[in-house]
């Protein structure tokens, strides 16, 4: 199982690691999004003013 594991690894690894369909734009967008509204739920729930 160990080793199975491990050839599938080096199988994934020894790949151009490029996904088509991930696009870094779409996903640094959806990230910045993420982070925002993170950011206005921490500073909405601030109680210490």
């Amino acid at each position: 199982m160990i080793l199975s594991s491990a050839a599938t690894l080096a199988t994934l690894a020894a790949g151009d690691g490029q996904h088509s369909s991930l696009n870094p734009y779409m996903v640094g967008g959806l990230v910045l999004f993420a982070l925002c509204v993170l950011l206005f739920i921490t500073m909405r729930l601030n109680r210490d003013r």
